[in-house]
């Protein structure tokens, strides 16, 4: 199974072809990834509401639509699995990890800390798994009322070549829908890329 990581510096999500998406962040950090998963899965209607840390994990299923080639639409299925970042089930995290292909890392840029972070969950979740840089996201989370700030935010220069989507479902909701859905494609294309390699090493 295929499968596609998103992650804040705690953030994690992840997901395959069937997607699997699993996202996580840090204990009482609100970066706001359970509320961009409950959007990217249609789950909840409204962006607002109470904030609640994610216990555990929670699992949403659901189906997105990319472009192929030739402009045809297709859709994935996509599993969507909303991880706990705190790090008391850091244990469990290796095993979501396992054979990942993508990672999308969600951070707060009003939270000076989250872009410390950055580089930490960048060295757990991206670099040890030897993902393409075309493989990760930096999403930029704005929560409402916190005004956006489109340039890049202060970060690692090694991160700087990382592709950045700043998310504001209060004023740009479309726009953080098609930018998860041009991330859907270039996983699947190199996916797709990595799959005609191995075959053609089979064939010579």
């Amino acid at each position: 199974m295929d499968q596609i990581i998103l992650g804040r510096q705690g953030s994690l999500e992840r997901w395959t072809s069937n997607r699997k998406v699993v996202s996580s962040n840090p204990q009482a950090d609100k970066s706001g990834k359970t509320v961009l998963a409950n959007f990217l899965s249609d789950t909840v209607d409204a962006v607002g509401g109470e904030y609640c840390p994610t216990q555990g994990v929670r699992i949403l299923e659901f189906e997105s639509q990319y472009e192929g080639s030739g402009d045809k639409s297709l859709t994935c299925e996509v599993e969507l699995w909303d991880c706990a970042g705190d790090f008391k089930f850091e244990s469990c995290w290796p095993a979501l990890m396992k054979d990942s292909n993508g990672v999308v890392i969600v951070f707060n840029p009003a939270m000076p800390h989250h872009l410390t972070e950055v580089e930490t969950w960048y060295s757990m979740f991206i670099s040890s798994q030897g993902l393409q840089d075309r493989q990760c996201l930096l999403m930029a989370h704005h929560k409402p009322g916190s005004g956006v700030d489109n340039g890049r935010p202060n970060l690692a220069s090694h991160l700087n070549r990382l592709p950045l989507s700043h998310s504001n479902l209060e004023e740009d909701p479309e726009d953080v829908r098609q930018g998860f859905r041009r991330y859907l494609e270039n996983i699947v294309q190199t996916l797709s890329e990595s799959r005609e390699r191995e075959e053609m090493s089979i064939i010579t």
